[in-house]
């Protein structure tokens, strides 16, 4: 057997002599072809290392393909470690939503109430943002606020006191903005509540009961495995590991910084499909609990960035053709990863990567996978029609802000164009982008020249109206209203 793959319980050879299984609905999973495939895509779309777990009828199979460091060669296997960006939002979620299970925590209390330090500029704004509002990502907090509080066990009061001056996305309430901030609220709620920094937290009432020996959040005890070395460069060119291993701060935690290998990933998804109960029978949470986090709260305008079609408590919602599921995209700074969970057919895909097209790789690999295992028809990559619609471009016209970004669009000869521009604590980020829209509808345009992981070929960009009439631009799943 290759020391690429392992697999729990139930996998074997079948009659042909093949790498395979098959669940209890005939469902047969090659793991020969899918471990070709990720060789494949992997090399075809320029990632250094890929790792891959599909969970079937309760069973997690692990693949692994690359190197884990282009300039070491060393292997990618499937005990190699990953940071999982904002998949560390689902962790987060899941934590608040037992200490809501046990009665410790109102999720429609305004936060204030736990965190007093808490507040924004408007008292009475302050006390309309709720725990509920903030796991759904419409609280109005912006997302682009990274500040580095240290390395101490104080760091998310730190950030939390540090975000006081921070300006709202939009008024709680009216629209989904996608808020890493928010997530910091939520980590030192866990840490107010049980008297624990956010880590140990994680690690006693999730890591522990679940099994999970190969997650963890700080860089010191990722050395203790093998781990996934970022890397940066030019789209379909080889990516260079980046300068550092760890790019972001300690405060980034709640929000940014879970690490794993892909098979601890499936395990916690194992868990929310088994109705809140880990694999050795403890109850995590509660079935009414778990599915209160799938149900869906707000509607996403942007349908594309992270293929959201809404969001619940912590998830986010999808809809193929019909078809339900729910799941997360992560990303930290060349490192890449994707979870999809469909509860109909009990299956579960979780996808780390250390750079290069992994945007492209996923959105071949998963197609394919949630095809044959789940009967799901993923849509194809966002682009604009053959035929680009006739839009009148004046009534978009203006500035639009958010913190950190300034989002200028303007008319060129009858057609859209966009500066974005970093400013504030993000103006060293990146140069201004020039963007030009094509129009997919009267509000939906595709961005062009912009490369990104949530991004195959064009950027979603989104104009709609918030209920006080207010204008509003979704770019990344972000609001930003129009201020002239």
């Amino acid at each position: 057997m290759s020391k690429n793959v392992s697999w729990d319980e139930q996998s074997n050879r079948d009659a042909k002599g093949e790498w395979g299984t098959r669940d209890s609905a005939g469902r047969k999973l090659d793991l020969a072809h899918w471990q070709a495939r990720l060789d494949e895509l992997r090399a075809k779309h320029h990632v250094p290392a890929a790792s891959l777990a599909v969970l079937v009828d309760g069973t997690v199979h692990e693949l692994a393909s690359g190197v884990l460091h282009r300039g070491t060669g060393v292997e990618a296997t499937t005990d190699s470690v990953f940071q999982m960006g904002s998949i560390a939002k689902v962790y987060t979620a899941t934590l608040i939503m037992q200490l809501a299970d046990s009665g410790q925590l109102d999720l429609d209390a305004p936060v204030v109430d736990v965190l007093p330090e808490f507040s924004v500029a408007d008292p009475e704004v302050t006390r309309a943002i709720t725990t509920r509002r903030l796991l759904s990502h419409t609280s109005g907090l912006t997302c682009d606020f990274t500040y580095d509080s240290g390395r101490g066990d104080d760091c998310l009061a730190k950030y939390v006191e540090a975000a006081k001056g921070v300006a709202l996305d939009c008024p709680p309430g009216e629209a989904l903005s996608y808020s890493s901030i928010g997530y910091n609220v939520l980590g030192r709620i866990i840490e107010v509540v049980t008297g624990k920094v956010w880590d140990e937290a994680l690690k006693d009432l999730l890591f522990t009961p679940l099994g999970l020996d190969h997650t963890m959040t700080l860089p010191e005890e990722a050395l203790r495995f093998r781990a996934a070395m970022s890397h940066l460069g030019e789209p379909g060119q080889d990516p260079d590991p980046a300068p550092s291993w760890d790019l972001m701060p300690r405060s980034a935690g709640p929000y940014g910084r879970v690490i794993a290998t892909a098979g601890d990933l499936a395990r916690l998804a194992r868990m929310h499909l088994a109705g809140g109960v880990a694999e050795d029978g403890t109850r995590v949470l509660s079935e009414e609990t778990v599915a209160l986090m799938q149900r869906r709260v707000v509607d996403s305008p942007d349908k594309w960035s992270v293929s959201a079609d809404g969001w619940g408590l912590g998830w986010t919602l999808y809809d193929w053709n019909g078809v339900q599921g729910y799941g997360h995209d992560g990303a930290s700074i060349g490192q890449y990863g994707y979870l999809r969970v469909v509860p109909s057919a009990g299956v579960a895909v979780a996808l780390l990567t250390n750079g290069g097209g992994a945007r492209e790789l996923y959105a071949v690999l998963y197609r394919e996978l949630l095809a044959e295992l789940a009967g799901v028809t993923m849509p194809a990559a966002f682009a604009p029609p053959a035929q680009p619609p006739v839009v009148d471009f004046a009534p978009l016209v203006g500035t639009y802000r958010r913190e950190g970004v300034v989002i200028t669009v303007t008319e060129r000869d009858g057609a859209g164009h966009m500066v974005y521009e970093f400013v504030d604590g993000m103006k060293d980020f990146s140069e201004p982008l020039q963007i030009d829209l094509i129009p997919v509808t009267e509000t939906v345009f595709a961005g062009t020249g912009v490369g990104a992981a949530f991004s195959e070929d064009y950027m979603p960009v989104i104009f709609s109206t918030l209920r006080d009439g207010t204008g509003c631009v979704c770019i990344g799943m972000r609001c930003g209203p129009k201020t002239a």
